[in-house]
């Protein structure tokens, strides 16, 4: 059987060949480039997984302990390389385990396939065994979903898949699979999808709206350039550098746009929003110009609509036209793929500098340094803090690492001290704030990208909720190295808590297990540290081990998070401590 499907898989794909509908399935992959899979098999899907075994030395699949890990793994992979993320699992339970990953991937605009068994098409709606409504479930948080109960359907529906979700902007796609349509036979030609009617993934760029926004940038005195993920998926890292450098206008990163342009980029003035960099929000309403690139004015970004961006004018580049005016009303709309649209703009603006309009920004780093930074780099108290850990890690790497994270206070000291060099270096939860997602997610990223180092950062809270994923890194050998910032607090939440609820720390202190101990079981090699002396040969170790490495390092206990804008204020009200 082994030897007859490996034949089959070598014929061309517009000569019809009799398979089975779970040879079409593996066939299919194949056919789409797919080369890593991340899944837990179960009887559902278990005609799929024995397709797998027929062709397993062309598709490598990972063995996760949990399907929420391994959508969140198909997520880091999609993140880091910019391919399709795929992950297969069986039916119940298993379809339900993976909605968190799919409804992360959705807000978060990640492109990923997610193929689910289901029980066989005529005991559907009957409540049979591990039956659940998988496509009602999973409606509102996917590009697209479908359930395939006729093996014929099978070419058609991946094909289509796929195009649907890479194209425009992307997202994940769920294809649920009866398991009689699995063990059924056809006649199996693959096209792959290159249109659907009414879908229209690129918009036409209106030269109308170039000319209407290159004028207004022209006429701006303050202008500032909000950089989002829209420029990471469209691959317009270099058209936003050559827009920036023409019109020398600062650039402010949104949590997911950062490393879009590297950090020392002497235009680069920090990170947006809530826990964002001190210049980027005072500024947002000095400025007389907000140029928005692929980003979507989340609430964490604008805080109170109503006082943000109180003197500007707003300029919006963006794929999507239901993000048009949904939360900030654009001045100067601008809809298509940025990678065609930036370089338009970039052409018919004038060339300039804001070289004045710059050193305000380096003046507010200046207070924030003094004020905040250079306490949180270099302490006068014997506890270790986040950000000297962070800091420590990226230079060891040269700035020039993936950094993968979990979420919370961890979450945004990292993305506030960690320094990039080239795009697609920040893997991370935005929109949906998914503890858990960082493990797995690690995981994903290193196999994606084998030639780059990865390191997580992770608190001891969103560890354990995926922490499973330890026995994956063992079994598949994910040279994943693991930064620990132990706080024995759920920060972010105890943060909040301190800040908002009178100290009142309800149920966020953590009684924690010996991570060592765990570590061991699976057997990571690991280190713990609590001590400042220690930290520099602690971080040289685990940069320098061939394998996985976890670093715990015990942080300051009742540590906060700053700069902050508080919930329902204005970006201006930003505080420093």
């Amino acid at each position: 059987m082994r030897n007859q499907t490996q034949t089959l898989m070598k014929e061309t794909s517009d000569q019809p060949v009799r398979m089975t509908g779970a040879q079409a399935v593996m066939q299919s992959l194949i056919n789409e480039g797919v080369d890593i899979l991340f899944g837990y098999p179960g009887g559902a899907i278990m005609p799929v997984y024995d397709a797998l075994y027929s062709v397993s030395d062309k598709l490598n699949h990972i063995l996760v302990r949990h399907e929420q890990g391994a959508v969140h793994a198909a997520q880091g992979y999609a993140r880091a390389t910019g391919k399709v993320g795929t992950c297969i699992v069986t039916s119940g339970p298993a379809a339900t385990n993976a909605v968190t990953g799919i409804a992360d991937a959705s807000i978060d605009s990640t492109p990923l396939v997610v193929i689910s068994g289901q029980v066989g098409s005529l005991l559907l709606g009957t409540d049979a065994f591990q039956e659940t409504d998988v496509v009602g479930i999973t409606q509102p948080v996917t590009k697209w979903n479908y359930q395939i109960t006729k093996p014929e359907e099978i070419p058609w529906a991946i094909a289509r898949a796929y195009y649907i979700a890479r194209s425009g902007r992307p997202g994940p796609v769920l294809l649920d699979i009866t398991k009689d349509a699995q063990f059924g036979s056809l006649d199996y030609v693959y096209k792959p999808m290159t249109s659907i009617r009414s879908y229209t993934p690129y918009p036409a760029i209106d030269p109308r709206q170039v000319e209407e926004a290159s004028r207004l940038i022209n006429l701006s005195k303050k202008p500032l350039a909000l950089i989002g993920q829209g420029v990471v998926l469209a691959g317009a890292e270099k058209e936003v550098i050559e827009f920036l450098e023409k019109t020398g206008i600062p650039a402010a990163m949104t949590l997911l746009g950062l490393s879009a342009v590297p950090t020392d980029h002497r235009l680069y003035v920090g990170g947006l929003g809530m826990h964002g960099n001190y210049g980027p929000n005072i500024m947002t309403n000095k400025s007389d110009l907000l140029i928005a690139i692929g980003m979507r004015f989340d609430d964490r970004i604008t805080a109170d609509t109503k006082r943000y961006g109180t003197n500007a004018k707003i300029i919006h580049l963006e794929i999507d036209p239901a993000e048009i005016n949904k939360i900030i009303h654009a001045d100067a709309p601008v809809l298509g793929n940025v990678k065609e649209s930036l370089p338009m703009l970039t052409e018919k603006v004038s060339k300039n500098d804001h070289n004045e309009w710059l050193s305000e920004f380096k003046a507010c780093y200046r207070v924030e340094y003094e004020r905040l930074i250079e306490r949180e780099l270099y302490p006068d108290k014997p506890e270790l803090t986040m950000a000297e850990v962070v800091r420590r890690v990226t230079a060891a790497y040269d700035d020039d690492a993936i950094m993968v994270t979990d979420v919370g206070q961890h979450q945004m000291v990292a993305w506030r001290y960690f320094k990039f060099k080239q795009s697609r270096s920040v893997i991370t939860s935005g929109g949906l704030g998914t503890m858990g997602f960082g493990l797995p997610a690690a995981i994903g990223a290193k196999l994606g990208r084998p030639d780059r180092p990865v390191v997580l950062f992770v608190g001891d809270g969103g560890y354990q909720m995926t922490i499973q994923e330890l026995g994956t890194i063992y079994q598949s050998r994910v040279p994943v190295k693991i930064v620990l910032l132990n706080n024995n607090f759920l920060g972010m939440v105890r943060q909040w808590q301190e800040l908002f609820f009178d100290n009142r720390y309800a149920q966020t202190e953590l009684i924690n297990p010996d991570f060592q101990t765990i570590a061991k079981g699976y057997h990571i090699p690991s280190l713990k540290i609590t001590e400042r002396e220690k930290l520099d040969d602690a971080v040289k170790e685990m940069v320098n081990a061939e394998g996985p490495f976890l670093l715990e390092v015990v942080v300051e206990k009742e540590g906060n998070v700053f700069p902050m804008v508080p919930a329902g204020m204005s970006v201006e009200d930003v505080r420093l401590e």
